[in-house]
């Protein structure tokens, strides 16, 4: 047998154990400008050095790590960005991740120290946002929304749509996304006192802001406009109780008209032979900030099922959730 054929070495286990080595490097390689540095041009790891500020000796262990990793390329002793990098770590026109890599960095990391006690409890870690923390997490969060939004724009056709609702929506980046690529669609944005002030700001910034109605309500007890032709669940399922998430569908379902779309996203376990990695590893994440849910994709699909709407079929988004989509009976 080849040996890369062979699972019964101790690669794979090595690798996974030694994760956390490549996390803190590719954090400080983003947060020291390794990536920025290189926008221009290739640079070898002096002039890495001389760009950057980093001692020699950091500069080349960083830049080697990095294309160890599939996140530079190395030719002739010269590092240059790959086109990934090039593109969401260079503060380019297109999503910046260096905020949630700061958010990862600063927040998560810290925080899966606890680990071990909240896989014994199935309780989270105390959570400090105190100081500037809050507005760390909170940007590195809406950042990471904002890759998933632009993401969905990509894989699903907004434009056959007239009217949506975002119902209880976590980020405004979804609705902004959607009525960018649709000129001709309008659409509602229906969630809580501080979900709802961040949702218009970032609607107003993207020019779209006069398409858009928001609304500050409760996706449970408060009331939800009608006569949609397409609903949007982003982030949400997590964030309730299986009692809840059925009431939540069962009010998305009286808000559409017959036939309309669900866009349900989130993270899901899955009963495939191999489970998809960022799924599993966001269940406990979830787990260990705030004990939120990661649920398997069969009871969501009950949940829409029982609400009055048709699972279709699931949309796999790169580097981002998952989407079942659904239609209304």
């Amino acid at each position: 047998m080849s040996p890369h054929l062979d699972n019964s070495g101790p690669e794979r286990i090595v690798d996974v154990a030694i994760g956390y080595m490549a996390a803190k490097q590719l954090f400080a390689a983003a947060e020291n400008g390794l990536f920025a540095a290189l926008a221009d041009a290739p640079a070898s790891a002096g002039e890495l050095a001389e760009r950057t500020g980093l001692p020699a000796r950091t500069a080349r262990i960083l830049a080697d790590a990095m294309s160890s990793l599939g996140l530079l390329s190395r030719t002739g002793g010269r590092y240059a960005n790959t086109p990934a990098t090039a593109r969401y770590l260079t503060g380019g026109d297109d999503i910046d991740l260096r905020p949630f890599l700061a958010f990862l960095d600063g927040i998560s990391y810290g925080h899966w120290q606890g680990f071990g006690t909240t896989a014994r409890t199935a309780r989270p870690a105390p959570l400090d946002l105190g100081g500037d923390r809050m507005g760390r997490f909170l940007t590195g969060v809406m950042t990471y929304n904002a890759l998933h939004a632009s993401m969905l724009a990509t894989a699903y056709d907004f434009t056959v749509h007239r009217r949506v609702l975002d119902l209880g929506g976590l980020s405004g980046s979804f609705l902004a996304e959607a009525l960018r690529s649709a000129p001709g669609l309008r659409g509602v944005f229906l969630s809580g006192g501080d979900l709802a002030g961040h949702a218009r700001k970032t609607l107003a910034e993207a020019g779209v802001g006069d398409r858009v109605e928001v609304v500050e309500g409760d996706p449970l007890t408060g009331d939800v406009p009608a006569g949609f032709d397409l609903v949007l669940l982003e982030h949400l399922v997590h964030r309730y109780q299986p009692d809840q998430n059925l009431a939540i569908a069962r009010r998305a379902r009286q808000a559409a008209d017959p036939g309309a779309r669900l866009l349900l996203l989130d993270f899901f376990l899955d009963s495939d032979p191999a489970q998809r990695p960022i799924d599993a590893l966001h269940a406990a994440e979830y787990l260990v900030i705030d004990g939120t849910v990661v649920y398997p994709e069969d009871e969501v699909r009950g949940w829409l099922t029982e609400a009055g709407w048709t699972p279709l079929e699931t949309l796999t988004l790169p580097g981002s959730p998952r989407v079942i989509v659904a239609e209304a009976r």
